[in-house]
């Protein structure tokens, strides 16, 4: 417990610290514009540059090509010490330069590294070292999300600690997350909870079967979104470019996409606001091209050597999803179609469905009736992938094509 409020001391200092950093992109970037070209021609050179320094990074601190995504490490419960400055080095400038991607990787390698540093100190065994990880990540995360509660469910779900090990992982994260979330809300005062404003909507039983229908079309978007990266990844990895040049490219790429929509630049927390206060006056063709873009500027981030986070980007992808459906089918309450698609399209990719129902539940500030559909989308979307990707790589033993599968195994994103 001890080590638990120092890591939620150090996690909340992190957190303050390079959230304060990376706004620093908000401020060149200016209010959210909404139209098709209504950015700046400069807005190009900035990524390009950002991505220019992203690779003279990775190229002096000898980085390896591929970072451990943020599942992977709450997966494995562990967190490679040696990369974690130039981890958090690389996220920073490809956040400030307007890089689609979240600042949750950063976070936690900067929180469960102290912890692994704590544990190798104190010469914890294996097992308390694995608990330290995810309370370390956990202090990180507490003003991140916002919720303690939302902090320890999502790092439970996806580590699954067992036995001893949940036991102390349990009480570490609460009492870090609980830590790192006081201090954070009473010198920030701000929180996520209830960002997103939707409109409130009386529960119907058809509202059940619609909940079908949304998980399987957020199954969908997901492997669009896997296929667009399988495209960009094979496109990075051809490309006879050297490899401190690439993240440039992937800088120009998501670039020109910003410039042309700019909704689709950063993390999309604030522009997914903007989509859903606005969207019944952008019309679905935009929104269907912002959702689009925002798709080819995620993977363009993240194929060309760009570190950060999946999940902001992905709720931006299933919120404007969910937005969309209501515009195109006017009989589909707006809080309904983005509740649920908000949460079912990252929660078709990571097997954390409670974690993904909270999160809707706190982030839109839905009812409790409201929460079953959103429950239901989760579940349908996540088997719903998990059935294709079966049917997938059958087909492909069978046809001894394993290049078939890969538009739906390719998970560096996440």
């Amino acid at each position: 417990m001890g080590y638990a409020v120092v890591l939620g001391l150090v996690g909340v200092v992190a957190s303050l610290v390079f959230l304060g950093v990376t706004e620093l992109g908000e401020e060149w970037y200016g209010a959210s514009a909404t139209g098709w070209f209504d950015g700046h021609v400069w807005w190009i050179g900035v990524a390009a540059g950002a991505g220019l320094i992203v690779g003279v990074l990775r190229h002096v601190l000898h980085m390896p090509k591929k970072i451990p995504g943020l599942i992977k490490d709450l997966e494995e419960q562990h967190i490679a010490t040696r990369w974690v400055p130039s981890i958090v080095a690389v996220s920073a400038v490809s956040l400030v330069g307007g890089a689609s991607l979240g600042p949750e990787v950063a976070l936690g390698q900067m929180g469960g590294g102290a912890a692994e540093l704590l544990a190798r100190r104190g010469g914890l065994d294996e097992d308390d070292t694995k608990s330290l990880t995810l309370t370390g990540m956990a202090g990180a995360f507490g003003g991140l999300f916002s919720s303690p509660v939302m902090t320890m469910v999502l790092l439970l779900e996806i580590a699954r600690p067992v036995g001893r090990q949940f036991r102390r992982a349990f009480y570490g994260i609460l009492v870090a997350s609980s830590v790192s979330f006081g201090i954070y809300f009473a010198i920030a005062g701000t929180v996520f909870l209830g960002i997103y404003t939707v409109p409130q909507y009386t529960f119907e039983n058809w509202h059940l079967f619609a909940g079908i229908g949304l998980g399987i079309l957020s199954a969908v978007i997901v492997v669009v979104l896997f296929a667009i990266g399988n495209v960009l990844n094979r496109l990075f990895d051809r490309v006879s470019l050297p490899a401190i040049a690439k993240p440039i490219l992937g800088g120009l790429i998501f670039g020109t996409v910003g410039y042309a929509l700019p909704l689709t630049n950063f993390t999309g927390s604030a522009q997914l606001n903007t989509v859903l206060t606005t969207g019944g006056t952008l019309g679905a063709g935009l929104l269907i091209s912002i959702l689009i873009g925002k798709m080819v500027a995620f993977a363009a981030s993240t194929a060309s050597g760009f570190i950060g986070g999946p999940i902001f980007p992905m709720l931006f992808i299933g919120g404007t999803s969910g937005v969309i459906i209501s515009e195109i089918f006017s009989g589909i309450p707006l809080g309904l179609a983005f509740t649920c698609m908000l949460s079912a399209v990252p929660g078709a990719v990571v097997s954390a469905p409670l974690s993904m129902v909270l999160l809707a539940a706190l982030f839109a500030q839905i009812g409790t009736l409201q929460t079953t559909p959103v429950v239901i989308a989760v579940g349908t979307a996540y088997l719903t992938l998990a059935g294709l990707k079966t049917l997938i790589a059958e087909r492909s033993k069978t046809q001894g094509d394993a290049g078939a599968t890969a538009p739906l195994s390719d998970d560096s994103a996440v």
